[in-house]
Parts: structure tokens; sequence; C-alpha cells
């Protein structure tokens, strides 16, 4: 009997939940190796998160407390995060545009993009946060987008260099230039990579804005986590770290989501399964 396929979108809600069951599980193994005062488990932060504790005496240390000012700093890091989000794909997609149309382009950039890609970017930050100033937004923003932009850049340029020989020649024949070639064969054929460079970026976006608030602004969960370690405050720590990683998780598998619809209703398959 021919077994039926699982829907895409089903099949991204299972993996999402597999993904969860896995990292709880490898959280809760190392809760139970690493020693109890510096490791919480899950169910510390669950309690920790709803569960009012008998010696609570300000309104910040119950739970909900405890809830309004993760959310607020949750907030700030999220924003931080969409912000050098947005201007690393920009740029990634300007750039591999840019690649693909010129290769005076290519040889001009290339060069200094490779240079960036190989320096560490945490020995790169204090000298980005010097030029654009500290605490400035400008900062997260350049921090966050480089995390962002070389995966997506190599990804939009894998997508573009997919073009279909067979349409740019149809364009050729009927007089078309770069422009009509770029806008009516190589963009919408490379819309499965630049999805697929949306999805992968979600993590490097969250990990750049908690080191752009790390090492800059002092704000959100990445400038918070630091406060935490300092004053060995090892619950609120784990809790903000599970946060950002359900959150992680949780925005990764909505675009999964969009982009199997976008491109189901577009008649054309996810970059990974090519």
């Amino acid at each position: 009997m021919r077994r039926e396929p699982v829907h895409p979108i089903l099949r991204t809600v299972i993996i999402a939940v597999v993904t969860i069951v896995v990292v709880l599980a490898a959280w809760e193994v190392i809760a139970l190796v690493a020693p109890p005062r510096i490791a919480k488990g899950p169910i510390d932060v669950w309690n920790h998160l709803f569960v009012d504790r008998p010696n609570a005496v300000v309104a910040s240390d119950t739970a909900a407390g405890i809830r309004a000012n993760l959310l607020g700093l949750l907030g700030t890091t999220l924003a931080d995060a969409g912000l050098g989000f947005l201007v690393g794909m920009i740029v990634a997609i300007v750039l591999a545009i840019g690649f693909s149309m010129s290769r005076t382009v290519e040889a001009g950039v290339m060069p200094f993009a490779l240079f960036l890609r190989t320096v560490p970017l945490v020995a790169l930050a204090p000298v980005i946060v010097l030029i654009t100033g500290i605490g400035t937004r400008a900062s997260v923003a350049v921090i966050a987008a480089i995390v962002v932009l070389f995966p997506a850049l190599a990804s939009v340029l894998f997508g573009l260099a997919q073009a279909s020989p067979q349409a740019m020649d149809v364009v050729n024949v009927f007089g078309g230039g770069a422009w009509r070639r770029l806008t009516k064969v190589m963009l919408p054929g490379a819309v499965p990579s630049i999805f697929a460079a949306a999805r992968v970026s979600i993590p490097g976006a969250m990990t750049g804005a908690l080191l752009a608030e790390w090492l800059s602004t002092g704000q959100g969960i990445g400038g918070q986590l630091v406060k935490y370690t300092a004053s060995a405050k090892y619950l609120d720590l784990w809790t903000s770290v599970a946060t950002i990683t359900l959150v992680t998780i949780v925005i990764y598998n909505v675009v999964a989501v969009i982009e199997r619809s976008v491109l189901a209703s577009m008649h054309m398959q996810q970059a990974s399964d090519r």
C-alpha cells in the first residue's frame, strides 16, 4: 500500500517539536551532570517563571514580576536581532546581485568581504563599537548584520547562479538586457535560496544581537547575562538562555512554515529539498 506523504507544514511542526524535545533532554542531562549550584534544569526554570516563592517580598521577585522583566529584556533583544537581520539580508541580496551583474564589483568588494569573514567577530566587535559609538543602534545593526551577512550572501549567490540557461536565452532573444534577466529569471529562481538564507540567518541574528548587547548597549538579554553571571544569579541566567533559545527555535520554524507555503504556491521546492 502506498503511504501518503506527510504535509510539508505538518512535517515542519513535527521537526520543531522533536527539536524542542531533544534540546530539553540534553538540557536535563547537563543539569544532572553539572554542579547543582550552577546548573538549573527545565523544572527549575519553569518553577522560577510560574511558581511564586514564599520569601518574595517585592513585586519583582514574584513569578509575574520575573516574567514581566524577562519579556522586557526579550523584546529589546528581538528588536536588536530584527534590525541586524534586516540590514544583513538587504546587504547580502544587494551584494549578491552586484556580484552577479558585474565582475568588477565582485573583484572590488569580495576581497574585503573575505577579510571580514576570516576575522573572528569577537575580535572585530570592539573596533566596530569604537567606530559606531558605545550603546548606539548602529553598533547593534553592524555587529548583528555581519553575523547574518556571509551565510546569506553565499546562499543568495548560489540561488542566482542556478538561473535556467534556457530562460536566459529566451530573454536575450526578445531583446532583454541584464536587468530583464535579473528580474525575470534570476531573482524568481533564487526565491528558495533567499528563503533558506533568511531561515538560517535567524540564529545568527540572535547571536549577533546578544554579542552587541554584551559589548555595546548593555541592554536586553545579552547585557543582562553578564550581570547575572557576575552576581551569581544562575537561575535567572538559565531562564534567560532557555527563553531566547526557545524563541529562536519558534521563529526559525515559523519562517520555515511561511517558506513552504510560499514555495508551494509558486510550485517550487525548498533549497534543501533540491
